[in-house]
C-alpha cells in the first residue's frame, strides 16, 4: 500500500528506531527527505545520512541515527505539524519556539527548508512542517 504522507513515514520510521535503540535505519529517498535529514544532521539530532542511486524508482536512504555517552536518545521527540489535510503557515515573527529554543521547528519557506531560529533570522515566514526536540 503506497504512503500518502512521505514525511510522517520518515518520522515515525525515525521514531520507532531510536526507541528501540537501532543504530541505522533505511526508507525510501526523496529530494525533501534528503533535505530533512541534512537539517537534522546540522542541528545534531542525527550522526549521519546516505544516499543511494537517487534519480531512480529504487531510490533509498540511511540515517545513522546519534545516542548521548550512557545510550540516551538525541531525539526526545519528533512530531510532523503540517500534514497534507491541514497546513500549517506562519509569518516569520509568529515561528513557533520548542520547548524555549531547546528543540527546533522545521519551516519550509521560499529558500528551502531551515530551522525556526534561521527563518526568524531572514525574516521568512512559511510552511510548519515539523518539531524536533
Amino acid at each position: 500500500m503506497p504512503v500518502t504522507d512521505p514525511i510522517s513515514d520518515m518520522f515515525t520510521r525515525i521514531r520507532n528506531a531510536a526507541r528501540v535503540h537501532a543504530p541505522a535505519i533505511e526508507m525510501p529517498a526523496s529530494k525533501q527527505k534528503v533535505a530533512l535529514a541534512e537539517l537534522l544532521r546540522n542541528e545534531g539530532f542525527i550522526s549521519s545520512f546516505e544516499t543511494k542511486s537517487i534519480g531512480t524508482p529504487e531510490q533509498k536512504m540511511r540515517i545513522v541515527l546519534k545516542y548521548g555517552p550512557r545510550g540516551e536518545q538525541v531525539i526526545q521527540g519528533i512530531k510532523r505539524i503540517s500534514r497534507p489535510g491541514l497546513r500549517m503557515y506562519r509569518p516569520a515573527k509568529k515561528t513557533p519556539r520548542v520547548y524555549g529554543g531547546l528543540g527546533i521547528a522545521i519551516v519550509s519557506t521560499s529558500r528551502g527548508l531551515m530551522t525556526d531560529r534561521q527563518a526568524r533570522k531572514s525574516n521568512i515566514g512559511g510552511e510548519i512542517v515539523a518539531h524536533v526536540w
